[in-house]
């Protein structure tokens, strides 16, 4: 998506590509989502689907999907921002098919490039959660196509790394993950995917630069921290490996904690 969405979880990377060791077999890779302006239209909570909770609970995902039906109905006055948001708002309850409609038809009625490219990759992320990785690396391309120098480039590039990775085209994947950083170098999640990469081709040193840089940028997840203590592994850096390996499962108990506590 533009990410616009929340974090999905990442499949295995297929079993026929290069390289790979049953770490990387298990490895969440990053789908950019959280991304700071110009990224951060990935609210999946729009004023417009508020509910009276006098009247209806507002936790009962069927009322919000009923309501987004009925707001995609209407074709005479399309709003792309509107349509985004509906389609982030189906991820949300995991209505991933209609939100792939939805997007589609956000990047069919504007005339914005950067509108139509930040649905094109809010789809290719929807079809991601649908495993479908060769209709995300599609969507990803045209994200690419429709906006050159365009706001959510990076977006799609780190993307496109993803599905592409999920695919079984490490290289390609490796290719896009550093085009990411190079149009956007403020973008975390981009330096995260790209130093995953750089550890899966045997490169440790590199793969270190690039994971603290994300961890300097804000990114804060438990895989980021994993994946410096494997790179730290590799250095014969055992002493710092270890620290952060605590780190890691600090931050992986604080999550599951949190977890427990929502529930």
């Amino acid at each position: 998506m533009t990410d616009r969405s929340e974090d999905a979880d990442g499949e295995p990377a297929p079993e026929d590509a290069a390289g790979l060791d049953d770490d990387a077999l298990d490895h969440e890779f990053s789908e950019g989502a959280g991304f700071d302006d110009p990224y951060a239209g990935f609210d999946l909570d729009p004023p417009e689907l508020d509910v009276d909770p006098d009247t209806v609970d507002p936790v009962d995902s069927r009322v919000v999907a009923d309501t987004l039906d009925e707001r995609t109905l209407d074709n005479d006055a399309v709003d792309a921002d509107e349509l985004i948001d509906v389609g982030l708002s189906y991820m949300g309850i995991n209505r991933n098919e209609q939100a792939v409609d939805t997007f589609e038809r956000a990047a069919q009625y504007t005339d914005d490039d950067n509108r139509e490219q930040e649905a094109w990759v809010n789809k290719g992320i929807a079809h991601g959660e649908l495993e479908e990785w060769d209709a995300a690396v599609g969507a990803h391309r045209e994200a690419l196509f429709v906006a050159d120098d365009g706001d959510f480039e990076a977006a799609a590039h780190t993307n496109l790394a993803y599905a592409l990775w999920e695919f079984g085209e490490d290289e390609q994947a490796y290719e896009h993950a550093e085009e990411a950083v190079r149009v956007d170098k403020r973008l975390p999640q981009a330096w995260y995917n790209l130093g995953f990469i750089e550890n899966e081709r045997d490169r440790p040193e590199q793969a270190l630069d690039a994971l603290d840089n994300a961890i300097r940028l804000g990114f804060q997840q438990a895989d980021v921290y994993e994946e410096k203590t494997r790179a730290l592994e590799a250095l014969g850096r055992d002493e710092e490996a270890a620290k952060v390996a605590e780190q890691a499962d600090e931050i992986r108990s604080q999550q599951e904690r949190e977890l427990v506590d929502e529930r």
